[in-house]
């Protein structure tokens, strides 16, 4: 049983992180190099937790693409 779970913990872990890198593929930054993108990511962390304006334009180009995606 508790392998089973940790199993099903493994499956969601893994999916999140194809999800996760799905996302830096759709953002036009697939060939960036891992050092970038993790400034990118550590950046934008800071200034959406220092900015709510940031955060909610940052969100609005988001949604934007996700909405205008076929899927």
């Amino acid at each position: 049983m508790q392998q089973a779970s940790q199993n099903d913990a493994r499956k969601k872990d893994t999916r999140e992180k194809i999800q996760l890198g799905g996302l830096i593929a759709k953002a036009g930054l697939r060939y960036e190099k891992r050092a970038l993108l993790l400034g990118l990511l550590i950046d934008g962390a800071d200034r959406i937790k220092a900015d709510t304006q940031e955060r909610a334009r940052l969100l609005a180009i988001g949604e934007k693409v996700f909405s205008d995606d076929p899927d």
